[in-house]
């Protein structure tokens, strides 16, 4: 995982209508960089459904909030559509993005080892720079938390 304090790797990665978005378009704004499994499974519907909760009080304050999962555009579509989520949703197949922060890692799951996005979320400041780095978080309480920091 990348430390408080430094630049925050830019990427460029699909949104769920298929536009291009760079983390660098939202340079002036602090933004809230959340990464998660997988699309309509429990645990990330429930962090989903509680940062759109939370939404209006992140955009009252300026915050920008990016979810990123290796799901298709097509998935975050509908993902969204199901659950009214109204932020943004980005589509990293390739692990671009969640390589660059660190959190493909390996995962034990019922005596499994393997290999998967870690649920973990970045707060970037103004200025591009890392603010905030929460590894390993609780879906039902992340957006609380982060909110808690602002």
């Amino acid at each position: 995982m990348l430390q408080i304090g430094t630049k925050a790797p830019d990427f460029t990665l699909f949104d769920k209508e298929g536009n291009a978005v760079s983390l660098s378009d939202f340079l002036g704004k602090r933004v809230v960089l959340y990464f998660y499994p997988k699309d309509n499974t429990p645990g990330c519907t429930r962090q989903a459904c509680a940062f759109a909760g939370a939404y209006k009080e992140f955009k009252a304050r300026d915050v920008v909030v990016i979810g990123i999962s290796r799901d298709s555009v097509a998935s975050h579509q509908k993902f969204a559509e199901k659950y009214e989520l109204p932020f943004i949703l980005l589509s990293d197949p390739d692990r671009i993005a969640i390589e660059a922060y660190g959190v493909w890692q390996e995962k034990k799951n019922y005596g499994k080892v393997s290999m998967g996005v870690v649920r973990s979320t970045y707060l970037i400041d103004a200025e591009g720079n890392i603010e905030a780095v929460m590894p390993k978080v609780k879906p039902d309480t992340n957006a609380a938390e982060i909110l808690a920091m602002l």
